[in-house]
């Protein structure tokens, strides 16, 4: 079914964590029972556990059962086909990847991450050759693509038109060492948020929450939010689907943050 563009989907990177129990999730809640309560606090999370290694499909059919309806899953591509010397080589592990089972989260799966190391350069030519490499659906279900690069030679706007030929997202990472790109470069935004501490109960404070939630509000109403960086033109305003990720940081925090931006993107 069809499903208007502007959707905000906040959720954390995974769900098993030994210090979210008692913080997170409530003490003597079965491990078995993890997700389904993330699933009824947030809106969305990022599985890692795919770029590790394969998955089987009756786990990507379970998951997307113990979840509720609106709930999503970004995946991380697996690292066989982005840590590499020659992207274009990557074709039978992309394949591969695509091919495992992911399908069975149907109308559940999000965008795919693929990360590279933050060692990769950007070889225009090269990239495209991966570029090509992403399929627009399996097993009839549609794929959405997002790139995180972590060198500052992807910080141009070359790389922006390549992505956006392609249609493919720049994930934004925030508040961390990497170059943040804010570029819209999809039909969507993927964000992924790293500044979380400990000391602070809710994991950012009340002022940056209020700004990654505006900055929520205003890539989903088309635009780029005030003060982050871009490399390339401007794109074309429309309403986009947004995907942002509390990650890394203070972590034990961070299931708190991911829920006050889920309220205050709401108000």
């Amino acid at each position: 079914m069809a499903r208007d563009a502007g959707g905000i989907h906040i959720g954390i990177g995974g769900w098993v964590f030994e210090p979210w129990r008692g913080a997170f999730y409530p003490d003597g809640l079965p491990q078995k029972r993890e997700l389904e309560y993330a699933g009824s606090k947030l809106t969305s999370i990022e599985i890692n556990g795919t770029y590790y290694g394969s998955q089987k499909p009756e786990s990507f059919a379970r998951w997307r059962e113990e979840t509720p309806e609106g709930f999503v899953f970004a995946l991380k591509g697996s690292r066989f086909c982005t840590n590499r010397r020659v992207l274009a080589e990557a074709g039978p592990s992309v394949e591969k990847f695509v091919t495992s089972g992911l399908a069975e989260l149907k109308h559940k799966l999000g965008p795919i991450n693929w990360q590279f190391m933050p060692t990769k350069k950007f070889d225009p030519e090269d990239f495209e050759a991966f570029l090509k490499l992403l399929p627009k659906e399996v097993d009839g279900v549609a794929l959405r693509h997002a790139v995180e690069v972590r060198h500052d030679s992807f910080r141009s706007p070359d790389f922006i038109a390549l992505l956006r030929e392609y249609g493919v997202a720049v994930i934004t990472g925030a508040d961390s060492e990497h170059p943040e790109i804010a570029d819209v470069t999809a039909p969507f935004v993927y964000a992924r948020i790293m500044g979380t501490q400990e000391s602070e109960p809710k994991g950012y404070s009340d002022a940056d929450l209020n700004r990654w939630a505006k900055a929520a509000q205003a890539w989903a109403e088309g635009g780029v939010p005030a003060g982050m960086e871009t490399v390339g033109p401007a794109a074309p305003k429309q309403k986009r689907d947004v995907f942002l990720y509390v990650i890394s940081g203070g972590k034990v925090r961070n299931p708190a943050a991911a829920m006050e931006l889920i309220e205050r993107v709401k108000a």
